[in-house]
């Protein structure tokens, strides 16, 4: 019964990032740094959806 205590519940996350493991202070990033080039590429337009060419814009 000790051993299901000490485990684990899940498997280690990992920094989207990096891979270092993840801070508690800082989920799901390791460090700040790591939140702030995260949010670095969100404001720069890094994360993008591409569209489809065939969709037409409704323009009435």
């Amino acid at each position: 019964m000790d051993d299901q205590v000490n485990r684990p519940a899940g498997p280690l996350k990992t920094c989207p990032i990096c891979g270092k493991p993840q801070a508690q202070a800082t989920r799901p990033f390791c460090s700040s740094r790591c939140r702030d080039v995260d949010l670095n590429r969100w404001l720069k337009g890094g994360y993008v959806i591409p569209g489809r060419d065939d969709e037409v814009d409704d323009v009435e």
